[in-house]
């Protein structure tokens, strides 16, 4: 075979250290394109991102020049480097260590940028916490709740 394709897509979740509700306005929108232009560098195409105050959502199709972690590595450091200098409030911005990564089969593309779109909605019922348990309930992830939110 001559070619390699690839076409995964992927939905990324993780929070702010210690879940902090940090990401408010007017640095949200600004923080989320600021995502999806480290993705887009990294030939990551993003199709949806968004979150809440203290977490983000990514929905993303996987390059094939790029494994998961390093894509993680680029955008988390970046845009905590990046959030940093938006406001004095924000010094000590950073992201939770690890993070959640979905598979998303092509046809439900339209179904999680809508659940992507909603997070505000979404939140106001929800906490990250159950959100997050949700999706490891959903995906079968076994975790140990010692370490997940650490």
């Amino acid at each position: 075979m001559g070619q390699s394709l690839v076409q995964n897509y992927i939905h990324i979740i993780f929070s702010t250290k210690n879940r902090e509700a940090l990401i408010r306005s007017p640095y949200e929108d600004e923080l989320h394109s600021y995502i999806g232009g480290i993705c887009k560098n990294l030939e990551c195409h993003p199709i949806k991102i968004g979150g809440y105050t203290d977490h983000v959502h990514i929905l993303c199709m996987l390059s094939k020049k790029i494994a998961l972690m390093k894509l993680l590595e680029e955008v988390k450091s970046h845009s905590s480097k990046w959030m940093k200098t938006k406001d004095e409030s924000l010094r000590y911005f950073y992201w939770q260590d690890g993070y959640g990564a979905f598979s998303v089969n092509p046809s439900q593309i339209d179904i999680v940028t809508e659940y992507i779109r909603n997070q505000h909605t979404h939140h106001s019922k929800t906490t990250f916490q159950e959100e997050y348990k949700a999706f490891l309930k959903k995906y079968k992830v076994e975790y140990d709740e010692r370490y997940v939110w650490d």
